[in-house]
């Protein structure tokens, strides 16, 4: 049984950046990824896909450029910088100082059921 979850505030970028770390993707195929890859519980909705992508573009994280699929339809496909590479080992070395921290508060606390 899977269960959709939303995203943390703040990961949508990092896990962006490392879905195309495998290649070049347009935007259904990174949102398609991040699903599959986690086992369906992850969606992202365009509505934080597109606007994330462009705030990749402006910081010169990912380039974009416009290609056409094997059915001819044009799709824009995006693909990781060396600065966007650079900022996903950021975006990492944060992601797990926090899982780490979660984990201390969490570990003290018990649950009743």
């Amino acid at each position: 049984m899977s269960r959709k979850a939303d995203l943390m505030p703040g990961t949508l970028d990092m896990m962006i950046l490392k879905t195309l770390t495998r290649g070049s993707l347009h935007g259904y195929a990174i949102a398609q990824s991040i699903r599959q890859m986690s086992d369906d519980v992850l969606t992202v909705e365009e509505g934080s896909l597109y606007p994330a992508l462009q705030r990749l573009l402006l910081e010169a994280w990912v380039k974009a450029e416009w290609k056409r699929t094997p059915s001819n339809r044009r799709v824009r496909v995006y693909t990781l910088t060396a600065t966007g590479r650079k900022q996903l080992g950021v975006e990492l070395s944060r992601f797990e100082q926090m899982v780490a921290a979660i984990g201390r508060v969490m570990r003290d606390v018990e649950v009743e059921g």
